[in-house]
């Protein structure tokens, strides 16, 4: 699948794919770090391989499980491993791993020399449908997710469907409301597609697993391929991304980021049924879909003065304007500026659990 833009490039879907990695990266690369979870070696070791086997000079770098990848202090790491490596700007950067993993891979080699190549392995089904494709590279801070970061596009992205096995089922449903979103923003067969079978959904060797990821990742590929840096377009990507991103800020990050972006898009939908931009009906379809999988539509009952005050450092906000991605009906993504106070704590009072 082609992500167009100024730098296009191919994302690859299947299973056993790994020999692809070598003619995603290209010629004219000596070196190549491999930037892997150190959870998921025995992952990480075929991509090796295959590299091994085309002529790069691979070296290994394990990172951190999970978010404890996206801190500062694992980023300058890595470009002392790169330094002692000598790698120049003709050489390149592999990430293995989760969301987690490919945003810091990714942030390492945009910063690196002020740029060099990056392929991108998702492992998870949450990288492979949203993290991995887009160019949007980051690590956190205290202050927020995903404050620092870069846009960088890959020299390529493969997804390796097999690897969605060895997933526990927590983190497989957690990435399956990203591609809920791309059916509420987007691609309304996707919804059709988990009622049918919500069991189905929720596994990796459900009947529809390969058409759920390319229909998700077929949908931020030609939003990002008409607006790679946010300029416009791409915000709708973010749909039930501010209150989730104040969720997770809230819970230490320890809260599956899946699981938030759930609940805050059952907050979205309510935000605009108040504001009289939504059916009713599609803000219940939001809790079925969303519920019949597993995922959360509720959360805390007192914890809305904590979210609100995380809320105001969003990407999407301009100077003390609270800026939302909503609908105006299904795949009719719309925003919403500055809604009162009164409107905001209304509608979570609607998702309080």
């Amino acid at each position: 699948m082609r992500v167009g833009g100024g730098e296009p490039y191919d994302v690859v879907i299947g299973t056993g794919v790994h020999g692809e990695v070598p003619g995603l990266l290209g010629a004219g690369v000596r070196t190549v770090a491999l930037v892997h979870d150190r959870s998921l070696a025995a992952l990480a070791r075929p991509v090796g391989a295959a590299l091994e086997e085309a002529g790069y000079r691979v070296e290994a770098l394990p990172v951190p499980e999970g978010e404890a990848a996206k801190e500062a202090g694992v980023l300058a790491g890595l470009w002392s491993r790169f330094a002692e490596l000598g790698m120049t700007r003709s050489d390149a950067i592999v990430g293995v791993g989760g969301g987690a993993t490919t945003d810091l891979a990714g942030f390492a080699a945009a910063s690196w020399l002020r740029g060099v190549k990056c392929v991108l392995v998702p492992t998870t089904l949450l990288g492979m449908v949203d993290a991995a494709v887009g160019g949007k590279t980051g690590i956190n801070i205290p202050e927020g997710k995903n404050l620092v970061g870069a846009f960088h596009p890959p020299a390529g992205v493969l997804c390796d469907l097999g690897t969605l096995a060895t997933m526990a089922r927590e983190d497989y449903i957690s990435g399956l409301a990203e591609i809920i979103k791309a059916g509420f923003i987007a691609d309304p067969v996707i919804l059709d597609l988990v009622e049918e079978d919500p069991a189905g959904a929720a596994s990796p060797g459900g009947p529809h697993t390969r058409e759920l990821v390319e229909r998700a990742v077929r949908v931020k590929a030609e939003v990002v391929s008409a607006d790679l840096r946010e300029a416009g377009l791409r915000e709708i990507l973010n749909y039930g991304h501010t209150l989730a991103h104040a969720i997770e800020k809230a819970e230490d990050y320890r809260f599956r980021h899946g699981h938030a972006v759930a609940v805050g898009m059952v907050y979205a939908a309510e935000l605009a049924a108040l504001a009289g931009r939504l059916p009713a009906d599609v803000v219940e379809r939001h809790r079925s879909v969303l519920a019949s999988t597993g995922l959360p539509v509720t959360y805390g009952a007192g914890a809305w003065p904590e979210l609100r005050a995380a809320m105001t450092i969003d990407k999407k906000s301009r100077g003390s304007t609270l800026r939302f991605v909503v609908l105006d009906g299904l795949a009719k993504p719309g925003r919403l500026e500055g809604p009162g106070e009164e409107l905001l704590e209304r509608a979570y009072a609607r998702v309080a659990g």
